[in-house]
């Protein structure tokens, strides 16, 4: 059986690097991207190759769509001298950055970074890399919470997760003649070096997170990686145009 394969953005570390695990400790080649740190993603790369998995690292800036059609070649020669494919079967847009400030003080340059990675990066990224999606792969794209509930400093960020949500639902609807579906994994707070690691490392912001849900303690990459694993699993197929929310019941 043809091994299936999945394209990670942002996979050398965070929820990415877990993800990618995952996926790979269920037999799934990986493919995934780096921005700013190649060393993170080539101990992930290790990682998987000394479990017995196949697995490869690409440069990759979202935010900057120029350089859009020399990745998809670097990924088409990737599938070939690696997996001797030409396509793969799931895409998990999730590279992403994290910029809090007071609505009133958000820059334009702020929103601007923003929008290109969260937003018009995996807009245009998934366009570019449809001819190598498999008939029936999937496409997995990463909200936030934060596009439910409202917390201070974060309009422009759950702004573009928002815009997200509703491009799966037209992707879903426009790739649905292809089998492709196309759904959102929507996290709460979760403990890890995200905008700069303050809901892992603020024991006080820690505790009150954990006050505020329903499971009584902050998200861990393992609770992500896990969903995202088995939001892209066979049993799961008949599933598109979905928002879900892994948070633990935060803010109910």
């Amino acid at each position: 059986m043809t091994q299936r394969i999945a394209l990670v953005t942002g996979g050398g570390r965070g929820l990415g690097k877990n993800a990618a695990l995952k996926l790979a400790s269920k037999g799934i080649g990986i493919i995934l991207t780096w921005n700013s740190n190649e060393k993170e993603a080539q101990q992930v790369v290790d990682e998987i190759r000394q479990s017995g998995g196949k697995a490869a690292a690409l440069s990759l800036n979202v935010g900057d769509i120029s350089t859009f059609p020399q990745f998809v070649k670097q990924v088409q020669e990737t599938l070939r001298t690696h997996w001797q494919s030409d396509t793969f079967d799931y895409l998990l847009n999730n590279a992403g950055i994290g910029i809090n400030a007071p609505y009133p003080a958000f820059t334009e340059a702020q929103f601007d970074q923003l929008l290109n990675i969260h937003f018009k990066g995996p807009f245009f990224l998934t366009q570019n890399l449809l001819p190598l999606i498999n008939c029936g792969g999937r496409i997995l794209n990463v909200s936030t919470g934060l596009a439910r509930f409202a917390l201070p400093g974060y309009s422009a960020y759950a702004a573009m997760k928002g815009a997200m949500e509703v491009l799966t639902r037209y992707q879903a609807k426009e790739l649905g003649e292809r089998g492709i579906t196309a759904n959102i994994i929507a996290p709460g707070a979760i403990e890890t070096d995200f905008s700069g690691g303050n809901v892992r490392d603020n024991a006080q912001l820690n505790a009150y997170i954990a006050s505020q849900t329903a499971l009584g303690r902050v998200g861990l990459p393992d609770d992500i990686g896990d969903a995202i694993a088995a939001l892209l699993s066979d049993e799961l197929a008949w599933m598109t145009a979905q928002r879900i929310e892994v948070s633990g019941g935060m803010f109910l």
